[in-house]
């Protein structure tokens, strides 16, 4: 495992840690799309059903529970906890035009046709997409908390260091994943505006 996934993860975990504490804190969750956080819910599930029929490291068993557990409490405090404060006429994004097309492209792009290989392509096509209802909610309302935009910026620095480890292990290890790699840039471009927005102001 080289420093670019290290820190990768740690800053992926960052942005989880950021938005629990925000929520936490305030007792409240305005400003957060909880569509976007039942799609990243979504995508850890899909993506970690290998915690049953594979062992990598403790590292990689640990940091897995860790995003599930967290996922889940993010969208219990959105929808359960504290759903008083949320934002649902703003956080209107239609899932289904994400849902849709990423469940199909995983059932034909895909390395394996299996039912967990399918599993781990759809839960990274809709990584890569499943922001948008996020974006689109401060696109509507014209703002941002500031603690919501440092919760994104380390999402968007996550996935600018997943690309470095991705070269690193091109050139190290001649390790290649079109399917990690070409959604993982996708999600990078989403992250771009925001990025222009959040260094100008």
């Amino acid at each position: 495992m080289n420093i670019f996934r290290i820190l990768g993860d740690i800053s992926h975990l960052l942005a989880i840690i950021i938005l629990l504490v925000k929520i936490h804190k305030s007792k409240s969750c305005a400003g957060i799309s909880g569509k976007s956080q039942i799609l990243f819910a979504l995508v850890f599930t899909t993506r970690y059903l290998d915690l049953f029929t594979t062992f990598i490291s403790v590292y990689n068993t640990v940091m897995k529970v860790i995003f599930l557990i967290c996922a889940y409490i993010t969208v219990y405090m959105i929808y359960g906890k504290f759903r008083k404060t949320f934002d649902s006429e703003n956080d209107s994004f239609r899932l289904e035009f994400l849902l849709v097309p990423v469940t199909g492209l995983s059932f034909l792009e895909n390395h394996s046709f299996t039912p967990l290989e399918i599993l781990w392509t759809f839960s990274i096509y809709l990584e890569s997409v499943a922001i948008l209802p996020q974006l689109f909610m401060i696109s509507k309302t014209g703002e941002a908390e500031t603690i919501t935009t440092h919760y994104l910026f380390f999402l968007g620095l996550y996935r600018a260091l997943y690309i470095a480890n991705w070269v690193w292990r091109y050139y190290t290890e001649n390790f290649y994943d079109q399917i990690a790699v070409v959604s993982g840039v996708v999600q990078t471009i989403f992250y771009c505006d925001f990025f222009y927005l959040y260094v100008t102001k």
